[in-house]
């Protein structure tokens, strides 16, 4: 069992106990459920720069990134650098996040939020919804073509975003329907860890001008950022290279105002 055929498999299992604690109509009660969702899609595509800045703890590909960190304090100096949008982690075991980062993010910020997880089932946008995420993010190597189309069409009537991810032609090639806006290309194969721009590059060419293309994972310099806009790239997720800092934020605006 590969690391995320193991986070799937535990996702199945908490899914089912969040289920049964707290019902849909709570999630649909919630305070934020009513918001009207802010399009990621559309930041990226009038920004110049396209950074989607993450919050992120840690992973299982580099264990701590940063655990000292207040995640208001991050959401606002993301929103102040001028990122587009911020990518929150929600998954516990593996990433050390939870649902409280993203409604702590959405009580600081007006920017678009994205709710990073293994989604599986269309409970957990329920819940990212009721949490105040505008966005979700499928991954392809996780579902089958009809689940993407099931999840992505209810995140549609729900008025979110949709930011789907690849890591090859196959996936993407069962992938494209119109329920979807972002398409993300992964530059660190999730079975290896290794990283490679040259996914992106490679893949941009077979995916349709109709959506946003989103470069994720291993952009650490403005340098790898011009070398992908080339290829028609809008959206970039950078996490780690914020993060491992002191002061995500300010890094943000510093690597913005450079590119």
């Amino acid at each position: 069992m590969n690391i995320l055929d193991k986070i799937v498999a535990d996702k199945y299992k908490e899914v089912a106990l969040r289920r049964q604690l707290i019902p849909i109509k709570q999630l649909e009660n919630s305070v934020l459920f009513e918001r009207r969702c802010t399009s990621l899609a559309a930041a990226l595509s009038k920004s110049n720069s396209g950074i989607i800045a993450e919050h992120k703890r840690r992973s299982p590909s580099k264990s701590t990134i940063n655990n000292g960190l207040n995640v208001q304090d991050v959401a606002m100096g993301y929103q102040n650098a001028g990122a587009c949008g911020m990518s929150v982690l929600t998954d516990g075991k593996y990433f050390g996040g939870s649902l409280d980062d993203l409604i702590l993010a959405r009580a600081a910020t007006s920017f678009p939020l994205l709710r990073k997880e293994f989604i599986i089932d269309t409970y957990q946008i329920l819940e990212a919804k009721a949490c105040g995420a505008d966005v979700i993010l499928l991954i392809a190597a996780v579902l089958s073509q009809q689940e993407i189309k099931n999840l992505s069409e209810f995140a549609k009537s729900l008025g979110m975003d949709v930011l789907l991810e690849v890591h090859d032609l196959d996936e993407l090639q069962k992938s494209i329907m119109p329920s979807l806006d972002m398409l993300g290309v992964n530059n660190r194969n999730l079975k290896t860890f290794e990283v490679s721009l040259d996914i992106s590059k490679t893949l941009s060419t077979s995916i349709p001008d109709d959506f946003i293309k989103v470069s994720e994972s291993g952009i650490s310099s403005v340098a790898a950022i011009k070398e992908l806009m080339p290829y028609g790239y809008k959206g970039f997720l950078i996490g780690e290279n914020f993060m491992k800092t002191d002061n995500p934020g300010l890094n943000a605006e510093t690597f913005i105002n450079q590119l």
